[in-house]
């Protein structure tokens, strides 16, 4: 590796945004180092295969202090984007302490070990859309009142103020990125979008007749995850530390969501779903439309991936690596 490269440390590179930004941080000459834990499975590792061979992977735990002390102390790292979270909403509820651990106190550990370093480096806090929760006014931006609404929400909150607060103590380029949702191939199979994806192939093949799902007209703001990461890396070169948000500022509901997949496939979702309550949220987020001007004038970001690109894109993706199943 070069000596006169940026360094880069991704938490959770190994996956969705983690991945896509580790190959965009390379197309932009960085070293770029990524922690992945002991237990990372060779499934979640394939999001890595473009690039494992050109970042170099470190096993760590970002609950442990120690552990993260000692990463930050070897790679002296320029950038530390944390990625790592257990972001799975409704799975938050399952497990809320596992959750706050991972999500919040994690972050809180980073911070310190970078304060403590006797190096500069600038520090990404991967914030969310949930902050906003059941939302207090349309669309949502950098100055909206927060109301999360599950566990992952909460902890997200606290290491969104975590970061404020070293920021202001400590003179820190501390920043953090309210990102709406975001989708791609390498979307983990319990999200909603690669549900439906998956479901949408799989109907079409004749391996099943249903998906199930909760509240069908739940809206988000979805994009791609491809320019999403792209806003991070432009969020660390701004010329202050501050925080954005990132969205697309249009809304689909997942009835949408369902029609765009399945039309895509000749099918006509209205046919293929059951409505199951076990995927009802005890607390749901009914609304999410963001306004990112504020990343538009001062990072000149915007999204360049359309919604029906993205889901035809996810939709294609699975039926080139299933191919082989089906031979």
């Amino acid at each position: 590796m070069g000596n006169n490269k940026k360094r880069a440390l991704i938490t959770g590179v190994a996956g969705q945004d983690g991945s896509y930004l580790a190959e965009y941080l390379l197309e932009n000459d960085y070293d770029v180092f990524g922690i992945v834990r002991y237990s990372t499975t060779d499934s979640a590792m394939n999001n890595l295969k473009n690039c494992k061979n050109d970042i170099e992977l470190i096993e760590s735990d970002i609950q442990d202090s120690t552990s993260i002390r000692s990463v930050i102390r070897d790679v002296r790292p320029h950038e530390v984007y944390n990625l790592a979270a257990q972001s799975h909403v409704g799975k938050s509820f399952d497990m809320p302490i596992y959750t706050s651990n991972v999500t919040a106190n994690s972050v809180l550990v980073m911070l310190d070990a970078i304060r403590d370093s006797n190096f500069v480096t600038k520090f990404y806090q991967a914030s969310t859309s949930e902050l906003f929760g059941e939302v207090l006014e349309t669309p949502q931006n950098e100055n909206t009142r927060f109301n999360p609404r599950s566990p992952y929400a909460v902890s997200k909150l606290y290491a969104h103020y975590m970061v404020k607060t070293y920021r202001a103590a400590y003179n820190m380029f501390a920043c953090s990125g309210i990102l709406f949702n975001h989708e791609s191939p390498r979307r983990g199979p319990n999200f909603v979008t690669q549900k439906v994806c998956r479901a949408a192939v799989e109907i079409s093949r004749g391996n099943q007749k249903n998906v199930e799902l909760g509240n069908i007209d739940a809206k988000r703001d979805w994009g791609h995850a491809k320019d999403y990461v792209r806003g991070m890396h432009m969020i660390l070169q701004h010329r202050i530390p501050d925080d954005f948000v990132l969205s697309t500022g249009e809304t689909r509901s997942i009835r949408d969501l369902l029609s765009t997949a399945f039309s895509y496939l000749d099918l006509d979702y209205r046919d293929h779903y059951i409505i199951n309550p076990k995927f009802y949220r005890p607390a749901d987020v009914n609304f999410l439309v963001g306004d990112c001007t504020k990343a538009k004038s001062e990072l000149g970001w915007e999204h360049k991936i359309g919604f029906d690109d993205m889901i035809h894109e996810m939709i294609d993706i699975y039926i080139s690596d299933t191919k082989s199943d089906q031979s």
